[in-house]
Parts: C-alpha cells; sequence; structure tokens
C-alpha cells in the first residue's frame, strides 16, 4: 500500500509537512511550522497527527522555518531517524533553527514575567541542538539514494534559496511502483543569483506548490527600480528606510540590490546600510560558503568582488548595536527579520519609525495572513506593534518581484505536459492561488486534487 497524507501547507502557505507510506516504511518531506497568528500557533501546539517514532527519515526541501520548524519538537517527540538534506540546507537549517528557539525562549520568558506562569518555548536551543545532530548526511543534487526499503529519493535543484530542492520519490511496495515528485518551493529567477530550477521529471503523481498560481511576476528590472526608487524617495525626505528582510536569500538579494543602486549613482554613496539580524548576517556567510548553489555568473561576480557590500555597510550581530540603530532619525536603510513581521528585531524598528510620516517600510516578500506585515500591507491604520498600539504614518511600498517563489508561468513551465495520475496542490492560499491554479490545470484536463489536513490519499 502506498498512501501519501499531507499535515501542513494543506489549503494554506505555511507549516509543510509531508507523510508518505509504502509498505511499512514511513518518511516525512518537510517538518515545517506554522505561521501567521494565533491559529498557527495553536496548529504547533497541538502537535502531530501520526507518531513521530514511526518515522524512518526526513527528506528536507529547504532550510525556510515553515519547511524545518517543526523538526526539534519531532526529534523531542521520539523521531530517532535521519535528516536528509544538501549541503547548504544543512548549514542553513542550523542557523534557522538555532535562531527560532532562542526567539522562542525569549517570548516564553516575556509571557512569564505577564504571569503566565504556564508559558513554554515550542522548542529549547538545546532541542534544536539534538535536531542537528539528526541530520545524518548530505545530499547531492541528482544522485538518487536509498532511503528505506521500498523508498528511493533524488534531489533536483529548486531554484528557490540556496539548497534549495524538489525531491523525486520512487515508490515500491511490492506489488505496486511509482513516482512521486515534490515541488518543495520553486524559485523565480529575479536577480539572477540562484541558478535554475531542474524541470519536473516524469511522475505518476505531483505535490506542487502554488503560492503564487494565480499570477506572474513582472520583469526582475522593473522590480528593482521601483525598490531603487522607494528607497530614494525615503532618503530624500530624511526619512529611514526599514526593510522587514527574510534572512534567507532575500537579504542577500536585496544586499545586491543596494550594491548596484549605489554603485550606479541611485542611492548616495554616503548612505548607511544595516544588516540588523544575526541570522542574516550568518547566511550571508554560508552564501559565500556554498558557491556551488549560485548561478554561474553570480558565481563569477563573487571571484571578482562581494556583492553584498556597500561602502557604509554594517552588520550588526549585538543587542547593543541593534538598539543604537534607533537613535538615528533619518537617512538610514535598516534591514531587519523577520520578513512577515511576527518577531525579531524588525519590530523595535517598525515601533520608532511607523508614526514617522517622512520614513518607509519597504516589504519585498510574501506575507502571511494574520502577520503584522500582512495587516500593514492590507491598509490597517493602526496595528499591534509587540504590546503598542501604533498609528501607521510611514509611507508603505509592497514590491512582490523579489519574491523566491515561482510565478503562475514558472509553475506551469516546472509542470510540463507530461501525463500525470494526478496533481496534488498545496502550499498556497485556498481562494487564491491554489484555486486559480487547480481551474487552470482542470481546464487543460488534468486531474486535480488540493488534499485536506491529516486526510489520507491513497495512491496504490
Amino acid at each position: 500500500m502506498i498512501v501519501y497524507t499531507c499535515h501542513g501547507a494543506a489549503r494554506g502557505v505555511t507549516g509543510s509537512c509531508h507523510l508518505v507510506q509504502c509498505g511499512d516504511s514511513r518518511i516525512l518531506v518537510d517538518c515545517g511550522l506554522f505561521q501567521g497568528g494565533r491559529e498557527a500557533s495553536e496548529a504547533n501546539a497541538r502537535g502531530f497527527a501520526f507518531d513521530p517514532r514511526s518515522i524512518d527519515a526526513v527528506l528536507l526541501t529547504h532550510a525556510h522555518l515553515d519547511h524545518c520548524g517543526r523538526l526539534p519538537r519531532l526529534v523531542r517527540d521520539g523521531f530517532a531517524g535521519p535528516v536528509l538534506a544538501t549541503a547548504a540546507t544543512r548549514d542553513l537549517a542550523r542557523i534557522v533553527l538555532m535562531d527560532a528557539a532562542s526567539l522562542q525562549e525569549q517570548e516564553a520568558r516575556r509571557a512569564v514575567a505577564r504571569g503566565d506562569v504556564q508559558a513554554e518555548p515550542f522548542s529549547t536551543i538545546a532541542d534544536a541542538f539534538q535536531a542537528m545532530e539528526a541530520f545524518d548526511r548530505v545530499v547531492g543534487y541528482a544522485q538518487a539514494i536509498d532511503i528505506a526499503p521500498g523508498i528511493r529519493a533524488t534531489f533536483l535543484d529548486a531554484g528557490h534559496i540556496l539548497g534549495s530542492a524538489s525531491i523525486l520519490l520512487e515508490l515500491d511496495d511490492g506489488a505496486n511502483r511509482r513516482r512521486m515528485i515534490f515541488s518543495g518551493d520553486l524559485g523565480h529567477h529575479g536577480s539572477g543569483m540562484m541558478r535554475e530550477l531542474a524541470p519536473a521529471p516524469e511522475a505518476d503523481f505531483v505535490v506542487m506548490e502554488t503560492t503564487y498560481g494565480d499570477r506572474p511576476h513582472r520583469d526582475f528590472a522593473d522590480t528593482e527600480k521601483e525598490f531603487l526608487d522607494a528607497v530614494a524617495t525615503t532618503l530624500r525626505r530624511h526619512g529611514n528606510v526599514v526593510i522587514p528582510t527574510f534572512a534567507l536569500e532575500r537579504a542577500q538579494e536585496i544586499l545586491y540590490c543596494l550594491h548596484r543602486g549605489i554603485r550606479a549613482g541611485a542611492i548616495p554613496a554616503g548612505t548607511p546600510v544595516f544588516l540588523d539580524s544575526p541570522m542574516a548576517i550568518s547566511a550571508t556567510e554560508v552564501f559565500r560558503r556554498h558557491p556551488e548553489g549560485l548561478s554561474d555568473g553570480f558565481r563569477a561576480l563573487l571571484r571578482r568582488e562581494d556583492p553584498f557590500d556597500t561602502p557604509r555597510v554594517r552588520f550588526t550581530r549585538s543587542v547593543d548595536e541593534s538598539m543604537a540603530i534607533n537613535t538615528i532619525e533619518g537617512g538610514a536603510i535598516i534591514l531587519a527579520g523577520s520578513g512577515m513581521c511576527t518577531g525579531g528585531r524588525v519590530i523595535h524598528h517598525l515601533l520608532h519609525n511607523l508614526e514617522r510620516d517622512r520614513a518607509g517600510v519597504v516589504f519585498v516578500g510574501y506575507a502571511a495572513e494574520g502577520t503584522l506585515a500582512r495587516k500593514i500591507i492590507d491598509g490597517q491604520k493602526r496595528v499591534r506593534v509587540g504590546r503598542h498600539d501604533v498609528a501607521v504614518r510611514a509611507h508603505v511600498w509592497t514590491i512582490n518581484g523579489f519574491s523566491a517563489h515561482a510565478g503562475q508561468p514558472e509553475l506551469l513551465a516546472w509542470l510540463g505536459g507530461s501525463p500525470r495520475r494526478q496533481v496534488l496542490l498545496v502550499h498556497g492560499e485556498e481562494h487564491g492561488g491554489m484555486q486559480v491554479m487547480a481551474q487552470f490545470l482542470r481546464s487543460r484536463g488534468v486531474t486535480v486534487a488540493c488534499p485536506a489536513q491529516d486526510s489520507p490519499c491513497r495512491l496504490a
């Protein structure tokens, strides 16, 4: 018997977690954290709908928190098998899991201080260390490896972030054979930093993300121009530019764009730029260590110069350095996490800048429903930032062309025209990208399903 069950990112975007059972073998593809407000926190707190002790292995598509963030809890709850990933994903996951655990411990301590004596972190730094011990071996692209009896896997370049992969499973339960491809998160070419994604191979079943299944992305040159114009406009008003930034890939891409903008004269060369995210700083170092995951053109650039550097860039690791930025009332560019404004240092930068009408907040990535970023993007005039009620007076820009996710044309090109038994759509807003992609594929005669959470789908 071959059975697939979606335990996360079913009719939603975050919490990716896919269980495949083939005969007596059981593996997970990803084990991500739900993100986006109270409902997400409750989903994480409920624990797993399966016994972690029954899982033979976890295959990790990439290191974003919504794909790896529940690994520490999985290990703590009894998972004793290996986690397999590319070398870059392993190194980035270490940074992401440690950072998340540190933030969760801080949040729990603050909750206890407010009187909630039962508050506990979702995972601890000790849990994160334990999870990293499970990273058994690194996997190269296009190399078939045996995972468990009846299950063979091949990692293919997904072009999303450094080390990201789509994963082809070859399944054999003794009576039936099936090929199943998990897209993971597919990449958008964007600035040209990442390698091109590998198209989906022949497979009976396709599990495909649909984050932007309802629209294409604009041309990157137009995106970069709009971004630099937003930054320059704010600087001319003598305001600070706050850029909520995802630490992996997005922070590096924004630094690269600022590098080019300053070199071209679009931004004054003396502008102070702060990368105020220890995780993004560490991730930038990983990018330098793993050029094999970057495009040929970007690798050539790295050999000539540092594309993440600008004349007055500062990488601020310490809390004191971060807080000192708040003494600057205007004229600085501040990149800080988290990208969805669910925590991290961007919170205190928003507290100090949202109410200033000369400041600018530039969103350069996806914001899930329920997050602070989404509320600001949707035009709320007052928002809750930490424990404070704050008026939104700063100018707000949303620049979607930076997305590391494939747009609709790129998703369709990846899927190709090979016949499939079924395409299973995940990782998208149910009434947005997922719905539009489902309608489009059905109009072409493709058999499509949008799996429900925790509902098994028998494949053979």
